[in-house]
């Protein structure tokens, strides 16, 4: 899957020998660079279904491999990133020094290679947690296990705000009212399934997932061996639906306003038993906390005291085995794939093992990893040109603020210093994270990836009291992914997403700025989206706007809401359009930028034709071929309910917005064709 753009609310190199050219033929990526001519279909009107006038023939020949859920331009770019990296960690690691990060990279990838190993231990690596969940005797005991169970792995990437599996999450991040603080934030968790709908949704199909999934959790408990199986998973499916009906609701997650809560240790919610949790979870001096979700978290604390014991070790021994699976013997992982693989994704195969592997090592090493990927990888000269690209936009979005004619000149003022004030990191970070208390054991898989999640809980959890760094990065150099941190006022752009067929010097210049420029600009106007124009340059979050400008502003924010209601993939369900503003304002504003950047590269004029297409019409059709994705039901339905991103087809489709496309394509009517007044810019 690429989810190219992101938003979490909340080096010197030597040796660099390579340059960005790929080891081999992209699919869909013409050998010269270019537009894929042989990918689109001529016979769709442009005005009618313009993603699938540029793709269409690549999506009517083209199948999902086995082991994916979806496939894409995205998904070539981290197969090719994966089979590199598995290359670069085995050489690492064949001439590694004794305690070195690339011996740790390689002890932990050929620990997670080790099948035989792992099936010849079997559950022993699992039995100290398991006998822990055991000997829990009272609430105080329960509320201690829980401590140990908080992880600083919220998938604030995805636009996850709460833990998808322990029942509270940690995410340790600048505060919101005081930018030169750290601030620790709690948010709700505790689901096996996706998000609360699945638990709560009545329709037929739901009821079959949430039926398979009990059976899937009994499933998993008789493997383990543990007792009376049916049972405990009618009761953990039921204790996880208690969990699921206070859950906020997504579209409440992501507003700022509604997370922003200060709260004392001391006014910690009832139920709960805070200090052994605190305590156990290495929280115990900290005094205040950021309650993101503070109905459901009162509520959980609640459950914690009112569900008996019983109810909550069953639970706690089921997701013990959930989140282990990976690394337990094969047929946990094939019990774990069969469920939320195949029923809940529609994927028939599991990945190859070596890539299961390189994922596992990058969430454990991922910065170690990066620095051995960009040295051979991301040569400076590619990192000067997208940071000349980056340049170049935000000029274009300071020129795009000078010239709005809805706002006033006090709250431009602002919005320049922000931009002014924006950190942008290109490639990799000013300096790598250190490893060096982090160990390794080659053989013991389990413990290794136990002992990374320790690892990245501490090491959240030592910022607390310090200065805030604004050079931190959350994102791995390796990643196909980009990301503003709107608190930080700060963006990340990984190196493997500066690679082609995003990023391709053999091509024009042009086709750079429609795909990797117009994820620049989505980033730089992640900052000014639903969520970003609530903080100020700082990082505070503090109203900049004058009433007239931020009412004009939310006018338009809710036009295009209702233009993403509109969209369809399936008869029953629509793409959320309150869901996804942020992305969506991001989208239409990025592609303005990119395109303004693009004319400004030129001199103010349009690109040399190339291909038979003039300068225009190569940006619009690169932009929506950067998009080209294939889902499968299961996964593209999922999404639908629980990404903050719109399916990729409808991104490929915000050209609609924009004014210049219309007389590339000479379109005047068709089924995408908006009047000028209904055409959404934002900014």
């Amino acid at each position: 899957m690429r989810v190219r753009t992101c938003t979490a609310t909340i080096v010197v190199l030597v040796g660099v020998t390579a340059c960005c050219k790929p080891d081999t033929a992209l699919p869909g990526h013409p050998a010269t660079g270019g537009i894929d001519l042989a990918g689109m279909d001529r016979s769709t009107s442009p005005g009618d279904d313009f993603f699938k006038f540029a793709n269409g023939s690549w999506l009517a020949t083209t199948e999902i491999p086995a082991d994916r859920a979806s496939f894409g331009t995205g998904a070539v770019l981290q197969e090719l990133t994966a089979k590199r990296t598995a290359d670069l960690i085995q050489d690492a690691a064949a001439h590694a020094e004794p305690d070195s990060d690339a011996r740790k990279i390689g002890d932990y990838y050929a620990s997670f290679m080790d099948e035989a190993a792992i099936e010849q231990a079997g559950l022993a690596p699992l039995a100290p947690r398991l006998a822990a969940i055991a000997a829990i005797a009272d609430l105080a005991g329960l509320s201690r296990y829980l401590g140990t169970t908080l992880r600083a792995d919220v998938d604030v990437l995805n636009n996850t705000a709460y833990d998808t599996d322990n029942l509270l999450g940690l995410w340790v991040a600048q505060d919101l009212d005081d930018p030169t603080r750290y601030a620790a934030f709690l948010l709700q968790g505790g689901l096996g399934l996706p998000d609360r709908d699945y638990y709560l949704d009545a329709a037929p199909r739901m009821a079959e997932i949430r039926g398979k999934y009990e059976a899937h959790v009994a499933a998993m408990l008789a493997l383990a061996k543990v007792s009376d199986a049916p049972a405990k998973a009618t009761a953990i499916v039921e204790l996880e639906k208690r969990i699921a009906t206070v859950h906020a609701p997504r579209v409440d997650t992501e507003d700022v306003h509604k997370g922003d809560n200060h709260v004392a240790r001391a006014a910690l919610p009832p139920g709960l038993d805070w200090a052994a949790f605190l305590d156990a979870a290495g929280l115990g001096t900290q005094a205040t906390f950021v309650a993101w979700q503070p109905a459901a978290i009162s509520a959980i604390s609640a459950l914690v005291r009112d569900v008996d014991l019983a109810t909550w070790k069953a639970y706690l021994t089921w997701h013990a085995l959930h989140r282990a699976a990976f690394v337990l013997p094969k047929a946990f992982v094939d019990a774990d794939f069969a469920f939320y693989g195949t029923t809940l994704s529609g994927t028939p195969a599991l990945r190859d093992r070596w890539k299961r592997a390189i994922d596992a090592t990058d969430h454990a090493l991922g910065e170690s990893v990066g620095k051995l990927y960009v040295a051979k990888y991301f040569p400076p000269s590619e990192k000067a040109r997208v940071e000349g690209m980056v340049k170049r936009e935000l000029a274009a979005f300071a020129n795009r603020i000078d010239h709005l004619a809805w706002m006033a000149p006090a709250t431009k003022l602002k919005a320049k210093a922000k931009l002014a004030a924006l950190k942008v990191g290109v490639g990799y970070p000013d300096r790598w994270r250190d490893y060096r208390s982090l160990k390794v054991v080659r053989g013991d898989a389990l413990g290794n990836w136990d002992r990374a999640e320790q690892f990245e809980l501490a090491r959240n959890v030592r910022k607390l009291g310090r200065p805030v760094d604004r050079g931190e990065w959350v994102m791995n150099p390796q990643l196909v992914n980009a990301v503003n941190l709107p608190a930080m006022n700060a963006l990340n752009f990984p190196a493997a997403i500066l690679q082609p067929p995003y990023l391709d010097s053999t091509r024009p210049i042009v086709d750079d700025y429609a795909a990797t420029g117009a994820t620049i600009g989505h980033e730089i106007s992640h900052s000014f989206d639903n969520t970003g124009a609530l903080f100020d340059a700082t990082g505070k979050l503090e109203n900049w706007w004058t009433p007239e400008d931020f009412a004009h502003f939310d006018a338009s924010t809710a036009a295009l809401a209702a233009q993403y209601d509109g969209y369809a993939p399936f008869p029953d369900l629509h793409v959320n359009g309150k869901l996804t503003v942020g992305e969506n304002i991001a989208d239409v504003a990025g592609l303005l930028v990119a395109y303004d950047a693009y004319r400004a590269e030129y001199g103010g004029k349009e690109a040399p034709a190339a291909q038979g297409f003039t300068g225009d019409q190569q940006f619009f059709l690169a932009f929506a071929q950067s998009w080209r994705t294939k889902h499968r039901e299961g996964q593209l339905r999922q999404r639908i309910l629980t990404d903050g991103h719109a399916p990729a087809e409808f991104r490929g489709d915000t050209v609609r917005n924009l004014d210049a496309w219309y007389p590339a394509f000479s379109i005047s009517a068709g089924k995408l064709y908006l009047a000028p007044e209904a055409r959404v810019h934002v900014w």
